[in-house]
């Protein structure tokens, strides 16, 4: 027997625990890397959010696809809006429609980019972007391609507004 015990089990123990340690210390570094990251996508979408300043003007961030959009509701049935000045009327799809309780409209033939399509015109419509409100607002039902809950904001209730472009921002603000 001998009288010397082996250090062999000792050295295995130390090696064990550098490699747990090593391990943990990458793990923290990863871990702080990954919040770091999460941090700055955060302000960055922060940044992307439209607001209101105390003057009343809704201002809207340009989003990444280069466009401009906003919460909203019409006739109280929660809503995003894309921005579309070129549109004549805020365009919802028939599915937003029965959610949003509206009754039927006058048959109109609706002008869009795949080519024209029949739909119809509701007229003084409750409708809301961020802050602003328009009671009476002209909404064409038969929008498509979009989500359910997505809808076009358009000149019926832009024209109400001034609404002005200052590189990547939209400014929407109550005429006098």
């Amino acid at each position: 027997m001998d009288p010397h015990p082996h250090p062999m089990p000792d050295i295995q123990k130390t090696a064990r625990f550098g490699a747990i340690a090593i391990a943990a210390v990458w793990l923290s570094i990863a871990g702080v890397l990954y919040l770091g990251f999460e941090y700055i996508e955060q302000s960055k979408q922060a940044k992307l959010q439209p607001y209101t300043r105390g003057s009343g003007e809704l201002v809207l961030p340009r989003q990444r696809d280069g466009h401009f959009y906003v919460q909203g509701e019409v006739n109280r049935q929660p809503v995003k809006f894309l921005i579309d000045t070129g549109a004549s009327h805020v365009a919802i799809s028939h599915v937003l429609a029965e959610q949003a309780g509206l009754p039927a409209g006058s048959p109109i033939t609706l002008s869009t980019a795949n080519g024209q399509r029949q739909g119809q015109l509701v007229r003084g419509v409750p409708v809301r972007a961020g802050d602003l409100v328009l009671n009476d607002a002209s909404v064409s039902v038969g929008l498509s391609g979009m989500a359910p809950d997505q809808a076009l904001l358009g000149q019926s209730f832009l024209k109400k507004f001034d609404v002005e472009i200052r590189g990547e921002t939209m400014v929407l603000r109550r005429r006098p």
